[in-house]
C-alpha cells in the first residue's frame, strides 16, 4: 500500500497511519538529537545510519527553508 492508497482506505485508523507515522518519525529525530544517538533506516533498501550531527545539520536547513 502507498501512501495515495493509504489516504483513501475506508478505516479512519489506517487513513490516519500515515500522520501517525510522520509525528513517530519526527520525535525519533528530536530524541536522537538530545541524545547524540544515530537514527537507523532503509534506503533504498540498504540500512543507513544518519548521524545526530546530520540531523542537526538537517533540521537547521528545514528551518531556514520555512
Amino acid at each position: 500500500m502507498n501512501a495515495k492508497d493509504i489516504s483513501t482506505a475506508k478505516d479512519p485508523a489506517m487513513r490516519a497511519s500515515m500522520a501517525a507515522m510522520k509525528r513517530a518519525a519526527a520525535l525519533a529525530r528530536e530524541t536522537a538529537i538530545q541524545t547524540n544517538t544515530n537514527i537507523v533506516t532503509v534506503e533504498n533498501g540498504k540500512v543507513v545510519r544518519i548521524s545526530a550531527e546530520e540531523l542537526r545539520r538537517q533540521a537547521s536547513e528545514g528551518a531556514k527553508k520555512s
